[in-house]
């Protein structure tokens, strides 16, 4: 029977693909978020649902619906402040979802890097070999009436993945990340630890993370990586070209075969590698596995590109120095030959104290560094630390753009310019573009 659910931030990474998921189930599905356009809005729009500008009215207009509440929201927001004045039934995003997870077998997707991209390309290849409903990070979710599996990326932030037991979880891995709610690597890991033994089945997890030994859970823990003497999916004979990678998995000796993606960098050998592994685990098709991993076509902000003149334009959502670091490293793959120009804004105070000597380090990898002032957030609208202060820890040192002025972008040809961060990034990214468009191409 259908029912209908109300989205207080709709919009949210992964408020939108659940609302996506509960429409395509045959539920009614509506929900409210801010004016201002975001990427995640798109698949919203697509399918039909409707997005209200957030207003006490909408809660006594829809007094009949569940209403779902975003991870961002504190009680005195205005439509969640009117939905407890109301008394309606209202439950948490972390609630909703564990709601989906005992209708198929589920496979949670979770770590403190990677799990958008190995979410997204774990859900490509299953549901092109069974009937898969799927929840992404990057906004896209999908639901299909009696699925065989659910594919999920569970969050570690505010332990907003406690309420999931999944049957298989993939763990990519764990660092400290998120300092304005963890106090350390110690209590990041006592949250992935407590998430660990709520799974079902069995653990996927990447074998050079220290922190990820030792786990202490009743289910099997299967290791992933390229250490013979450790790991049980075993990865070798990895070759890199501009088109992707190729390598061997083998699981406890035997030869599971040859495969193929078309991504960049060594991370994204080993998030194939926990794909793979999972679908051993669940005794599919591997020679399907490795036809449809040649297909993946990548998840929103993360290595998108698009080519403006003689410029390639890469857009990506990472924040932190691990994933910066990735990235600068999947350009280098593609463009070997290419100056690789980094465009980061820095998000959230907390993180720029906790991480600025790493953030440094991180962006060493390119050839020239921008920076942009930090991207607050509604907990941070104000720190002690700026951009300039991770710009003095770089040896070449850093400029610092204003978003009414990336010009100095413009003296760079031929390059390729990543732009990086978890913010709105995505507005000097744009405002470069229209600056771009502007030149007249050399023809001669």
């Amino acid at each position: 029977m259908a029912e209908k659910y109300y989205f207080i931030g709709i919009k949210g990474t992964g408020m939108g693909p659940l609302a996506q998921i509960l429409h395509d189930q045959g539920n009614v599905v509506l929900g409210s978020d801010i004016d201002r356009f975001t990427y995640t809005q798109a698949p919203l729009e697509a399918a039909g649902i409707q997005i209200l500008p957030f207003a006490a009215k909408n809660v006594l207009e829809n007094l009949d619906a569940t209403f779902i509440r975003g991870n961002a929201f504190e009680d005195d927001q205005v439509e969640v402040a009117a939905a407890l004045k109301a008394g309606v039934k209202m439950i948490s995003y972390p609630d909703a979802v564990a709601q989906q997870v005992d209708r198929a077998t589920t496979i949670a997707v979770a770590g403190a890097h990677g799990k958008t991209s190995t979410t997204g390309l774990l859900s490509h290849v299953v549901k092109n070999l069974a009937k898969t409903s799927y929840l992404i990070g990057d906004g896209t979710g999908h639901g299909v009436e009696n699925s065989d599996f659910f594919v999920l990326e569970a969050d570690e932030y505010r332990r907003h993945f406690a309420p999931y037991h999944p049957d298989y979880a993939i763990l990519t891995n764990i660092d400290f990340d998120h300092p304005d709610y963890y106090h350390d690597l110690a209590d990041v890991r006592s949250a992935f630890v407590d998430f660990a033994h709520g799974v079902k089945k069995g653990i996927v997890a990447w074998g050079d993370d220290p922190s990820l030994q030792n786990l202490g859970v009743d289910v099997p823990v299967y290791y992933y990586g390229d250490q013979a003497d450790r790991d049980d999916f075993l990865i070798t004979n990895i070759t890199k070209t501009t088109s992707g990678s190729s390598f061997s998995v083998s699981f406890r000796g035997k030869d599971l075969g040859t495969f193929v993606i078309p991504i960049f960098g060594q991370h994204n050998v080993f998030n194939a590698t926990a794909v793979i592994a999972v679908a051993y685990l669940e005794n599919l098709d591997l020679k399907a596995v490795a036809k449809h991993l040649l297909t993946y076509p990548g998840v929103k902000r993360r290595f998108s590109e698009k080519q403006v003149q003689d410029i390639t334009i890469i857009d990506d959502y990472a924040h932190h120095p691990t994933e910066i670091q990735a990235t600068i490293d999947a350009a280098r793959q593609k463009y070997p030959d290419k100056e690789i120009v980094a465009v980061f804004q820095p998000h959230t105070f907390t993180r720029v104290i906790a991480y600025k000597d790493e953030f440094a380090k991180a962006l060493q990898a390119a050839d020239t560094v921008y920076l942009t002032p930090i991207f607050g957030s509604a907990r941070e609208a104000q720190g002690t630390v700026s951009a300039q202060d991770i710009a003095n820890e770089l040896p070449a040192g850093a400029s610092i753009l204003k978003e009414d002025d990336v010009s100095p972008l413009l003296k760079h040809h031929d390059a390729v310019l990543v732009f990086m961060g978890a913010g709105d990034i995505q507005k000097y990214e744009f405002a470069y573009e229209k600056l771009l468009g502007q030149i007249q191409p050399d023809i001669n």
